[in-house]
């Protein structure tokens, strides 16, 4: 109401007009109440209020006045406060989960949202999401385990660039992860040795072309022509060994739930790791180690097959046996090998024109 003018929204004019025919016994309460879609109860409290106030009796009488449930500017202030500090750069659904966790003051996600846009945070803003076509989960645990390394400055500066290598079970959305200095053959065996020692061995592995986890067709022709192996990089021929399929993704988005996860880590697990002040490769894995239980058991999901394929791990001797590179080497006339620029000197005598040289992920 602004002063002699009075303010109503269409759905109240239209009410206005049939209570007014309501009043003017045109029609009967119980028929107005039927067009209106209320009760007739609340029909005949709106048509006392008409009576008794006029036409401004037909607008709600709580108009314009504050909610009881509203939320105090002294809370308000004190949620922005604390987000411009700690929590600058959270998602309004992440910093509404720190505030009820860390801060004790519980608040909905849409509600800080609303506050943060209006306050011009950026970070408060929705992403657009491309449309992908959608895939059909995989019906059992451990049928497919998708796999990743991912690059991102994820101490901020406080200590090493570090590469996660992250596991995603393709059907429960069970994570698994470890941080390593760099991506490559060793941090791949060492993690995949620490996945299947905690879930088993899973049917098949989901991965992109990285050398890695795929020789280059050079590679690949070198090492045939050579004699030394069928092209497989160290890596395949391990997963081989243990009889996973290994499966090479065409694009990033064929594997969209280990892209989608490193979307969401590197953004929560950072926060995460900067809350703990972690500068170091050893501080990193156990806050990492503390956050995949934590978001495993909030986002795992019941397989459509209850069933799980992960296989039992025969042994730690026979998968150290089988997760490491393995190279032939020519035995020199003096009974030695050179591997990695090493010379290394048989104590046994040996008719063999080559050997083996196994180097494991202990570095033994």
């Amino acid at each position: 109401m602004n002063g002699d003018i009075l303010v109503m929204r269409q759905k109240e004019l239209n009410r206005l007009e049939l209570i007014k025919k309501a009043i003017a016994k045109q029609l009967t309460q119980l028929e107005a109440s039927k067009f209106l879609g209320i009760s007739l109860r609340q029909a005949q409290r709106i048509v006392r209020r008409v009576r008794d106030f006029g036409d401004k009796g037909i607008i709600h009488q709580k108009r314009g006045k504050p909610n009881c449930r509203r939320i105090s500017e002294v809370i308000k202030a004190k949620v922005l406060r604390v987000y411009g500090g700690r929590y600058k750069d959270f998602g309004a659904t992440l910093a509404s989960e720190k505030l009820a966790k860390n801060e004790g003051i519980r608040l909905s996600r849409e509600t800080l949202r609303k506050w943060l846009r209006a306050e011009g945070h950026e970070a408060a803003r929705r992403r657009r999401r491309k449309h992908r076509q959608w895939r059909e989960r995989k019906a059992y645990c451990g049928e497919m385990v998708q796999m990743d390394g991912s690059h991102h400055d994820w101490l901020e500066g406080r200590g090493p660039k570090l590469v996660l290598m992250g596991y995603i079970d393709d059907a429960s959305n069970r994570i698994f992860g470890r941080f390593y200095e760099y991506e490559g053959t060793i941090p791949a065996l060492d993690s995949f040795k620490r996945y299947c020692l905690k879930y088993g061995i899973p049917q098949s592995v989901y991965l992109d072309k990285h050398s890695t986890y795929k020789a280059t067709i050079q590679d690949q022709l070198r090492l045939r022509f050579l004699g030394q192996g069928d092209g497989l990089s160290e890596f395949g021929r391990a997963l081989e060994g243990l009889d996973v399929q290994v499966i090479h993704a065409n694009s990033p988005q064929a594997k969209g739930r280990i892209e989608r996860l490193f979307r969401t880590l590197q953004d929560r697990l950072v926060k995460e790791l900067r809350l703990a002040n972690a500068g170091s490769i050893a501080e990193a894995n156990d806050v990492l180690e503390s956050y995949l239980k934590e978001h495993n058991d909030r986002y795992i999901v019941a397989p459509v097959k209850k069933t799980n394929l992960h296989r039992r791990v025969p042994g730690s001797r026979l998968l150290d046996e089988s997760l490491c590179i393995k190279t032939r080497r020519i035995v020199r006339n003096d009974f030695t090998v050179i591997h990695n620029k090493r010379l290394y000197q048989i104590l046994q005598f040996t008719s063999a024109k080559e050997l083996e040289v196994r180097e494991h992920v202990n570095g033994c």
